[in-house]
């Protein structure tokens, strides 16, 4: 076997295991191969289930898959929550980290989860209590309610599984390790794809719970995964070890936990919530249109899982580095990032562009749905190399603690830009969905352009955490 290929091997197996748990010194490169592999592993499993779970939940009926919907719509403000307390997590704990504060990484750690703890009982109260009504708010039928409000009830009522699985994986991800991240997820995920065809459909003398076991195995799976984190943060020799003199509430770092999350929970929020316009704006020209455009962004979504490995290593790079007193370092991670990043995007960006119609294809998309899908593709990946650079440096201001610019830049970006100038293209200058799909690839370029501006200002740097 060639040496160059024996310490491949040698170095995925090291990222897998997580070796390496601090990466202020020695090679950026080494760096983000160690930190990306694992969060791309991560990324790849969580898609594999979404997919496996939605395949046993359409064999149920249509009231299920319509009850997921519906539940899912409600369960984003629960992932807003959790993804921005997650940013805050990783930024202080990756920056105490960087300092060579383990005790003060481990205390900022038990802050975080405390502080999800609270949020998810009021969730959780709500959901548990309320379920019907929830539904039916949400416009479900008599006959989904009936079916389908059991699911709703686990899934918001157990919440607390879902935001500290997010929670605790990110202040693993912040201290250097990945792996253990990974491992989580792949262990979650993993009871979850046996449990979900048990739980659904039954097993011998067991007749099963129908949409409501596809709940219970998902709160089984998290919440297992959940009480391997906390092994693991207790019990185990890690950078973070929560110990009983850990335990005390401090609300001082609670709140700087919140300020720094509120950032993250407005990027979630004006990104979704920007996305329901551009769906309504695609809407005005009928349900292939809709179909198109929904199956290429899945296709997109999936095609950029290894984006976000990279995007999340920048983050922690960040976020160590600049705890660690070395700002050049951290800004050169950011960059070496990015052009990782742009050369992956360009080589999806070619395969779509000559691929577009085959891939789509395998969607059973037929007619003009096939003729959106294919368009919409072609447009959007144009700007997948400015999208590289965009997603990498909106993740470094979050890992510097900063997250109040990307929420900025978002806002302005999809509201003030995107949103205006698709109804512009698509109606009023009568482009059809291409006006749209033109209009979302002009955005990435916008975006992608203001961040790196933002980001050479360097003020992010700054940034006290």
């Amino acid at each position: 076997m060639p040496p160059s290929l024996n310490k491949l091997i040698r170095d995925l197996r090291l990222a897998i295991s997580g070796a390496d748990k601090n990466f202020t010194s020695g090679s950026i490169n080494r760096a983000i191969f160690m930190l990306s592999i694992p969060m791309i592993l991560e990324m790849v499993m969580e898609s594999l289930f979404a997919i496996v779970d939605i395949f046993f939940v359409s064999r149920v009926s249509v009231n299920a898959v319509a009850t997921i919907g519906l539940t899912e719509s409600v369960i984003f403000i629960v992932f807003a929550i959790a993804i921005g307390l997650s940013m805050a997590a990783t930024a202080m704990v990756a920056r105490r980290t960087g300092e060579n504060k383990p005790e003060e990484a481990s205390v900022a750690a038990w802050q975080a989860i405390l502080l999800a703890s609270g949020f998810s009982i009021l969730i959780s109260i709500g959901g548990f209590f309320f379920a019907r009504d929830i539904l039916a708010l949400m416009g479900a039928s008599p006959e989904v309610v009936a079916e389908g409000y059991g699911y709703t009830k686990w899934m918001l009522g157990g919440n607390i599984t879902i935001m500290l699985l997010f929670l605790i994986n990110a202040v693993f991800r912040g201290a250097g390790d990945a792996s253990l991240a990974m491992r989580t997820l792949w262990f979650a995920n993993g009871i979850n794809i046996i449990l979900d065809p048990i739980m659904i459909f039954g097993l011998g003398s067991f007749e099963g719970f129908g949409v409501e076991g596809a709940a219970i195995a998902t709160t089984i799976g998290r919440g297992s995964a959940v009480v391997y984190q906390l092994y693991n943060l207790f019990f185990k020799k890690h950078v973070i070890q929560i110990r009983a003199r850990h335990l005390k509430p401090n609300f001082e770092i609670m709140a700087r936990l919140f300020r720094v999350s509120l950032g993250g929970m407005g990027q979630y929020l004006i990104g979704t919530a920007s996305w329901l316009f551009m769906v309504r704006i695609i809407s005005m020209f009928g349900s292939e249109a809709i179909a198109g455009y929904t199956i290429s962004m899945r296709i997109i979504m999936f095609s950029i899982l290894p984006s976000w490995g990279f995007s999340n290593a920048g983050a922690t790079l960040v976020g160590q580095n600049l705890g660690a007193g070395q700002p050049e370092r951290a800004e050169k991670s950011v960059w070496v990032c990015a052009k990782y990043n742009m050369f992956f995007l360009l080589f999806v960006s070619i395969i779509f562009f000559i691929l577009a119609r085959p891939i789509v294809s395998l969607f059973n998309a037929e007619g003009m749905v096939e003729v959106y899908a294919v368009q919409a593709l072609h447009y959007i990946t144009f700007g997948y190399i400015f999208f590289a650079y965009g997603m990498v440096i909106s993740q470094a201001f979050n890992g510097a603690g900063d997250t109040r610019t990307p929420t900025i830049i978002n806002f302005f970006a999809y509201w003030i830009f995107q949103l205006p100038i698709a109804y512009l293209l698509a109606v009023t200058l009568d482009m059809g969905p291409g006006g749209a799909f033109m209009a979302v690839a002009i955005t990435i370029v916008f975006t992608a352009s203001t961040f790196v501006l933002a980001f050479r200002r360097g003020k992010w740097k700054e940034t006290v955490i």
